[in-house]
């Protein structure tokens, strides 16, 4: 029997290639969606934990976390810099760095901090950390080396080069798996120095943080010329690469977009989140910020996967059509078989093996095909983002696995059943 349904597919190879791959590309689709939305929310997930409390000034939630965790380019509000010193002195917090970004080198984000956040992301993979104002540490996805001079330039793309300082690479993180991966790490007060932010701008930066937040000022670095009206000239003052650094946060402190904090214990976290919810300032964990945005990724995975469900019913009715009409024009195949003394089981048992085998290879390969697709588009995310999406599957996985063959097996009954029912001498008429 088995020679016979393998001569038989060997036969019919080219319409059998057809109803594999028609099955094949539905289920990839539906494959391919659910293994996309999980990557994302694992690979969200993993990038947020590694941060418990961000502080901004009032605004979108949204937009806070999407630029201060996930190194996205966009204009934020700036808050008082005088939060910093007081997070910093706060015994409920064990260490707070601020992020001020908008500048980039060679499509990496450009992100001015303090050494507490480079000793508290990850460990060195090679070289030190910055001490002076001229020295920046990169993410291990950042394909320079030690020792390259990096020149910021505004914005992300198409800005103009910052004369006034370049940076020198002095060292590597070990990875994280985040969007930190792709950033160039420099001191913040470098940072402020290009922009016209020194203590000295401390009033004009109080005014543009007593703004309401529709009034967005931007942030350190996304615009230039911001800085250059205010202080009515287009170059600022060369920087000293030698400057020792001030981590000494004081009320002089210029304004920032994002602090990031990360508190002694959980009961301190809530407690510093409700502090720091109104006068000016927005606290935020960023695991459920993340939730609201899983719900909206979740409408978009249900609509996607109707769609996918919508195009396997339809691949469904085809493949049975087609395999009703392969047994009308094989009636006389039948009707010999049938003739010659085969059994009604056995002419049940090659049609149904015949259809259940093509179905079943349809689904395998469905699956192969859905699983490289997720791979390349997580694998071009990365790129993109730095953030690892973890692409695989769940025993939830192989349970749809399993009740999709059960289905397949049901449906390839209906033609078998056909065949079965008919007798030997009507099919030699036919």
């Amino acid at each position: 029997m088995t020679r016979f349904i393998l001569s038989d597919l060997r036969r019919l190879w080219a319409g059998s290639l057809v109803v594999v791959l028609l099955i094949a590309f539905a289920t990839a689709l539906g494959v391919a969606v659910t293994l996309q939305e999980r990557a994302l929310r694992l690979g969200s997930a993993r990038a947020a934990d590694h941060f418990d409390l961000v502080v901004g000034a009032p605004g979108s939630e949204t937009q806070l976390l999407l630029s201060s965790i996930f190194l996205q380019p966009s204009p934020l509000p700036l808050m008082p810099g005088d939060v910093l010193g007081k997070l910093a002195a706060d015994p409920r917090v064990s260490w707070a760095a601020p992020v001020g970004f908008g500048d980039s080198f060679s499509g990496y984000p450009t992100v001015g901090t303090s050494t507490a956040l480079v000793g508290n992301l990850s460990a060195l993979s090679e070289g030190r950390s910055f001490s002076t104002a001229g020295e920046a540490v990169i993410g291990a996805a950042v394909s320079l080396p030690l020792g390259y001079a990096v020149k910021p330039m505004h914005g992300t793309a198409g800005g103009d080069t910052h004369t006034e300082l370049a940076y020198r690479i002095t060292g590597r993180l070990a990875p994280t798996g985040t969007s930190w991966d792709r950033a160039i790490l420099v001191p913040i007060q470098a940072v402020w120095g290009l922009h016209g932010m020194g203590a000295h701008d401390h009033e004009a930066e109080e005014a543009h943080a007593d703004k309401p937040a529709g009034d967005t000022a931007r942030a350190p670095g996304t615009e230039a010329a911001h800085h250059d009206d205010d202080h009515g000239h287009g170059e600022h003052d060369a920087i000293d690469p030698d400057a020792p650094l001030d981590e000494h946060w004081t009320a002089e402190t210029p304004g920032l977009p994002a602090i990031l904090v990360k508190p002694k214990t959980i009961a301190d976290a809530y407690k510093l989140r409700q502090d720091y919810r109104g006068n000016g300032t927005l606290a935020v964990f960023p695991g459920e910020v993340l939730t609201n945005l899983y719900a909206t990724l979740g409408d978009a995975k249900r609509v996607l996967s109707a769609v996918a469900v919508g195009a396997q019913i339809l691949v469904a009715a085809a493949v049975l059509m087609v395999t009703v009409m392969h047994i009308g024009q094989r009636r006389r195949q039948i009707g010999a078989l049938r003739a010659f003394g085969a059994p009604q089981s056995a002419v049940l048992a090659i049609v149904w093996l015949e259809l259940f085998i093509l179905i079943a290879l349809g689904i395998l390969s469905g699956f192969a095909i859905g699983y490289g697709a997720a791979l390349l588009l997580s694998a071009m995310v990365s790129g993109e983002s730095g953030i690892v999406l973890p692409v695989g599957f769940t025993r939830d996985d192989l349970k749809s696995v399993i009740a999709i063959v059960l289905f397949s097996a049901i449906l390839a009954l209906a033609p078998a059943l056909l065949a079965y029912r008919q007798s030997p001498a009507a099919a030699l008429r036919a």
